[in-house]
């Protein structure tokens, strides 16, 4: 009799988690988090401070709010925006870009050189031209770019001598190739001539390289790509007119964690009293050791739809018709094993992650399907 009893206090005594699966719960929840945002593994911070590049911080600001959910969709033609650094090291007017971190199943939509046009040089002649020729090659030669066949015209224009600033040129075709075939990868050469084509020694005009300059005016390469990663069939545009701030209701809010194995029977009877609606979760990057790397934002309000679905459904429960005849015949217990709709999302928005990758190079990445815009029964 004693023995049955001790049986039956250990079976009712409370089973609490390990600490070693608690440490492979998180690990395998990370995992999957990875998954979500396309990746095996978190990258790691850069070796030393690095000031993403000024364009790649406006570029984000215009795309999406401070906390990264988008409010201007139709911005990017693709998912993907990354920027590379020059890799020569300071040679002048010859340029290359490492692309190994670029997926291979990406879509290449448009590559750009942005230059920073520096201030003209002072010279004692004649100042008769405001106007020169910079033409941008690639190289397919590395060795004589100059030689007949060593080179292949991407871009050509006339640009001010007077005045400074960013200079873009489309060179698309060349990133097309060079992801074909990487060996092809020579860089690119820039010249600068007079308006007829006629050699100007020294060129009048400059552009900052990666050695001489700051940081901020180094040349980059930015690529703008999709990588076919697509949401649900759920309305996913930006946040209309930017009433996505306030919540349905009046909640208390949430925030991604190990969830917690019991709570108090009221609460969850609560629950299913209230009718469906969305409830703020924070998603915090530093919290999940994720700080390091993304440089935008530092977290996010992901939402989470929570409530009951009631018969007779209302308007305000956004239902589907579906929905409203599931909830009839579970009332009527028409049919058996039929439950009533549940509360889910039923518009979600994307996101938008600033970050470096595992080169260092500073990537703008939208993800779909990313926050509950609002919640209906289903």
């Amino acid at each position: 009799m004693l023995g049955t009893v001790l049986l039956l206090l250990a079976l009712a005594k409370p089973v609490c988690p390990s600490p070693e699966s608690a440490a492979s719960r998180r690990a395998e929840a990370l995992k999957r988090l990875l998954e979500v945002f396309g990746m095996e593994d978190p990258p790691p911070p850069p070796a030393h401070v690095k000031q993403p590049p000024q364009y790649m911080v406006d570029l984000f600001n215009t795309v999406a709010n401070a906390d990264g959910v988008t409010k201007n969709p139709d911005i990017l033609e693709g998912n993907t925006v990354r920027s590379f650094l020059d890799k020569t090291h300071g040679e002048k007017m010859r340029f290359l870009f490492i692309l190994s971190s670029v997926a291979k199943n990406e879509k290449i939509l448009t590559a750009e050189l942005h230059l920073f046009r520096l201030w003209p040089r002072v010279t004692n002649g004649p100042k008769r031209h405001h106007f020169c020729q910079v033409s941008v090659y690639q190289v397919l030669e590395k060795s004589e770019p100059e030689a007949p066949g060593g080179k292949k015209l991407l871009a050509a224009r006339l640009v001010p001598l007077q005045g400074s600033g960013w200079e873009v040129f489309a060179i698309t075709q060349a990133v097309r190739d060079w992801m074909e075939d990487e060996s092809s990868n020579q860089g690119l050469l820039v010249t600068v001539q007079g308006l007829g084509g006629s050699p100007l020694d020294p060129p009048p005009l400059q552009f900052a390289s990666g050695g001489d300059h700051h940081e901020s005016k180094k040349p980059m390469l930015v690529l703008f790509t999709d990588d076919g990663r697509r949401g649900a069939s759920l309305p996913m545009a930006g946040f209309p007119g930017g009433s996505y701030l306030q919540p349905q209701a009046p909640v208390l809010p949430a925030k991604l964690a190990v969830p917690r194995l019991t709570r108090p029977r009221s609460t969850r009877s609560l629950d299913r009293l209230q009718p469906c609606q969305r409830h703020p979760l924070s998603v915090d990057f530093e919290e999940i050791g994720w700080s390091g790397w993304i440089i935008s934002p530092r977290g996010y309000n992901a939402y989470h739809c929570k409530g009951s679905c009631p018969f007779p459904l209302g308007e305000n429960m956004r239902p589907t018709n579906h929905a409203t005849v599931q909830s009839i015949i579970n009332a009527l217990k028409l049919s058996e094993g039929v439950s009533s709709p549940c509360c889910v999302p039923d518009k979600l928005y994307s996101i938008n992650l600033l970050y470096f990758d595992d080169d260092e190079n500073v990537v703008l990445k939208q993800y779909d399907d990313m926050v509950a815009g609002s919640c209906g029964c289903h």
